[in-house]
């Protein structure tokens, strides 16, 4: 991963990538700026990831923002690291996995015997 790409955390849920682009720009040259946002909500969830055009402008936004107060919050800006892998999530919203005949609403049922 390039020492010129940052991570920055613990961002106001208001803040946008424009905000971003212009506050960083003070340290250098921003190449891109990413905010997360929620794939359920579009809401911005917290974090971002700004590149500049160098490390050492880079490395001057660390020193320059780094537990800085920024549209009220105080951020985290440290070097991005690669993403760690995690465990394949299985299944879905139901406890996932395995499926059970009882929730299986198929065409091939026995025929109910009829109540007197």
């Amino acid at each position: 991963m390039s020492q010129a790409r940052l991570f920055v955390g613990n961002l106001s849920y208001q803040t946008g990538e424009n905000d971003l682009q212009d506050y960083f720009a003070q340290a250098g040259a921003v190449t891109s700026c990413n905010l997360m946002m929620d794939k359920m909500t579009g809401r911005s969830r917290g974090f971002a990831f700004v590149e500049f055009a160098s490390p050492e402008e880079a490395q001057k936004a660390i020193e320059q923002f780094h537990d800085k107060d920024f549209q009220g919050r105080k951020i985290t800006v440290n070097v991005a690291r690669p993403r760690e892998e995690r465990p394949q999530r299985s299944g879905g919203g139901y406890g996932g996995g395995e499926r059970r005949e009882r929730f299986d609403r198929g065409g091939d049922r026995p025929e109910r015997r009829e109540r007197y």
